[in-house]
């Protein structure tokens, strides 16, 4: 399945991390986030110090098993992911598993390369802020080219264009020039709500 299946759902991006515990089944892993519909964007090899993770996981600073979890992420090296597709974040969640391990579905990437809360073999970002974040900070150097979402193209053709069009068919059959089209052209182009405005008589 891809964005063109869900017509009315927003291509997002997501951070996915293969987590060292399961470095060695990146390939299937990989396979399996192609399968589902998702583009990799970005892909790098990467092993992050103590310092880094801790960085990474800030806002588990002072929970009780952050000192095992920079410990763990920093044990060998791993696989970051920018992956993209219609609702990518919650979609990549769905796919991987809670984090808790007696709530992790049987078909889930934890249930299958996982082994415990802590060495759950993946990682997916958990908002679109945290994807942005997470994203940035795995890949310093990459260019975040944002999506539009289709409610942007949508509100602004509700706003303007279908405002100024039906303003400018209004103004067409009041007038009822002899070259219609050319007529209601050259409204458009004197209308247009992104350009200049021109005022006639104005010096």
């Amino acid at each position: 399945m891809d964005a063109a299946s869900f017509p009315h759902i927003n291509v997002e991006r997501t951070l996915a991390i293969i987590k060292p515990d399961a470095f060695d089944k990146c390939e299937e892993i990989e396979d399996l986030v192609l399968r589902k519909g998702f583009s990799i964007l970005q892909k790098r090899k990467i092993q992050l110090t103590p310092e880094q993770c801790a960085d990474f996981y800030a806002e588990h600073c002072g929970k009780r098993n952050f000192a095992s979890l920079t410990a763990y992420m920093s044990s060998g090296p791993m696989v970051a992911l920018t992956l993209a597709r219609c609702e990518a974040i919650a979609y990549w969640k769905s796919i991987i598993g809670l984090v808790k391990a007696t709530e992790w579905p049987l078909d889930s990437l934890r249930a299958k390369y996982g082994t415990s809360d802590l060495q759950n073999a993946v990682h997916g970002s958990d908002s679109f802020h945290a994807a942005a974040r997470e994203i940035k900070y795995m890949f310093p150097n990459a260019l975040m080219e944002t999506f539009a979402t289709r409610q942007e193209p949508e509100e602004y053709l509700s706003r303007y264009v279908k405002q100024t069009l039906l303003q400018g068919l209004t103004e067409l059959c009041k007038h009822k020039p002899r070259n219609p089209r050319v007529w209601l052209a050259d409204w458009l182009i004197k209308n247009n709500p992104s350009g200049p405005q021109i005022f006639e008589g104005v010096a």
